[in-house]
């Protein structure tokens, strides 16, 4: 049975306050940026919620500490990107099956307190 087809479960990562380069304007590119991740990550819990066992799940830690590691040395010029690379670095772990991606770039646009880019990837 697909992914798409039948029922996961989500792990959710709020409001990860980052630093990077993003950006397409000189002063943007000198100065780092505030980014806020919110990432869903979709995959089958129930053998964990059985077992009580950390080697029966996503190791959530690990995943933060990897898109923390990306997202600090990145210096991408689009916020599209950036996601993009997130969740194919979220993908990267067997047990993801999907993943949703939200990357907010507070103070990008005079008048909104936010701009953002949503993105959905799964593996295959």
């Amino acid at each position: 049975m697909a992914a798409d087809e039948r029922r996961l479960d989500a792990i959710h990562l709020r409001d990860l306050h980052l630093r990077c380069i993003i950006g397409i304007f000189e002063d943007e590119r000198r100065n780092l940026q505030d980014v806020l991740i919110n990432i869903t990550l979709h995959a089958d819990l129930a053998t964990a919620g059985r077992t009580d066992r950390i080697e029966d799940t996503v190791d959530y830690k690990a995943i933060k500490k990897r898109v923390v590691a990306l997202v600090e040395a990145s210096r991408f010029f689009l916020l599209e990107a950036l996601a993009e690379r997130i969740a194919r670095t979220c993908l990267e772990d067997p047990r993801v099956e999907r993943v949703a991606v939200t990357v907010d770039k507070p103070g990008a646009l005079r008048f909104a307190r936010s701009v953002a880019v949503a993105i959905e990837r799964e593996r295959g």
